[in-house]
């Protein structure tokens, strides 16, 4: 077990708090500039658009002057040929170019909820830890029913985005009115459509894992480099999701950039191309199944000022029968119920960020030993943080998380003696 990490990596950490939004805004944003590219290819694009029903929530369905509550969802699925071989540990992958590669089924390594109020005056983003023990109820899924069980929030994915969907609602009394699963290789797509992503890591590092090996410093990563670094556990943080889930937010933000940046807005090509991969990336619930559909819903969400947009973490505790677990902390059901009630987590006037010792991430960070949660009768000042923006170097593990040669090292030390290896970017 790695030991505690440190004091910068928790700061590290803390900040990815303010990036949430992004993760969404990542596929919207294109759509929105897809609107423009003519009847044609916004057909084409439409048909690009994977959905699926929604069902099993109650009465989902928003009012048009209601709240808006969008779950959002990273799976890492690999189903299909192009996220198999990009994935791999697939249960069968085939040799012939167009066909598919079978799964063993798909995990929700990011669950968020976006709570958007009916005044449309604030906006929160609920962010459930993957590894949070929860009762999943029975879903049925293609035909296939699951039965209830407890089991991490993550594997709520097997049964289908419906599942989550009615998991998340059972757990934190919020009614889902949308969703949006996002998948490995449209997001490798994406950072290829944009000419690459800048990243920065703060040493060198040698995940022999994801295999993404590159020097100290900032790089523009492309296909395979941007997956291996998306991916990438060993090699950052204590070596745990926490530390692969702030290398991911840096990816996502600096990606956003780049795509908000004049340079890709003002080439038609670009934009086409983005829109292209965004919507080949993005399963959707019916009622989201367009282009004009999913523009609209990022147009509700954009005039929210980004100082009443509060990222919120689940209060949590570790699971005293497995250290590697959590549990939802007596105090989250006072946070939900604010959420649920379309109670505002933040302040009308403009609030600078909180101090990392009270920010959101860091009731869900994890640690080799456990930390107990803060009670509080108003959680929002204990776990709610507001920026616009936040950028920052992947912090990389000074713990013995990786393997070279069979000999445990830190992947600073595998980099000095990988000199064979080519490094991820050139």
């Amino acid at each position: 077990m790695p030991e505690p990490v440190s004091r910068s990596a928790a700061r590290s950490r803390a900040r990815t708090a303010v990036l949430r939004r992004r993760i969404l805004a990542a596929v919207l944003v294109v759509l929105v500039a897809a609107g423009v590219t003519g009847g044609l290819l916004l057909h084409h694009l439409n048909g690009n658009i994977r959905t699926q029903n929604l069902v099993g929530v109650g009465t989902a369905k928003e009012k048009k002057s209601g709240p808006i509550n969008i779950l959002v969802m990273g799976s890492d699925t690999r189903d299909g040929q192009a996220n198999c071989a990009l994935g791999g540990a697939c249960a069968k992958e085939t040799t012939t170019s167009n066909a598919a590669a079978e799964s063993d089924g798909a995990n929700a390594d990011v669950i968020m909820v976006v709570h958007v109020a009916a005044d449309r005056s604030n906006a929160s983003v609920l962010s459930i830890p993957r590894d949070t023990v929860v009762k999943i109820p029975a879903c049925t899924n293609d035909g296939k029913t699951i039965p209830a069980r407890t089991d991490r929030i993550n594997a709520s994915l097997m049964g289908g985005p419906s599942c989550t969907a009615q998991t998340v609602g059972q757990l934190t009394g919020i009614t889902i009115n949308h969703f949006v699963v996002i998948d490995f290789a449209g997001v490798v797509t994406m950072s290829d459509a944009v000419g690459g992503v800048q990243v920065c890591v703060d040493n060198n590092v040698y995940d022999t894992y994801s295999h993404l090996k590159l020097a100290k410093g900032t790089h523009t990563l492309e296909g395979k480099a941007a997956l291996e670094f998306l991916r990438t556990r060993h090699g950052f943080g204590d070596g745990g999701d926490v530390g692969r889930t702030v290398a991911q937010h840096l990816f996502l933000s600096s990606m956003i950039r780049q795509v908000e940046s004049a340079s890709t807005l003002a080439n038609p090509v670009k934009v086409y191309n983005l829109a292209d991969a965004a919507t080949k990336a993005v399963t959707v619930d019916d009622d989201l199944g367009s282009v004009t559909a999913l523009s609209s819903l990022l147009l509700e969400i954009k005039d929210v000022p980004s100082s009443r947009i509060t990222f919120v973490t689940t209060p949590t505790d570790y699971n005293p029968a497995n250290k590697n677990e959590l549990i939802v902390a007596p105090n989250a059901a006072a946070l939900f119920a604010k959420i649920a009630g379309d109670q505002a987590l933040s302040q009308k006037k403009t609030s600078t960020a909180k101090s990392p010792s009270t920010s959101a991430s860091s009731s869900a960070s994890r640690t080799p030993t456990p930390t107990p949660s803060v009670s509080s009768s108003s959680p929002a000042p204990d776990y709610a943080t507001t920026a616009d923006a936040a950028t920052g170097c992947a912090q990389v593990s000074t713990y013995r998380t990786v393997s070279l040669h069979g000999v445990p090292m830190t992947p600073i030390r595998a980099y000095e003696l990988a000199q064979d290896v080519p490094d991820s970017a050139n």
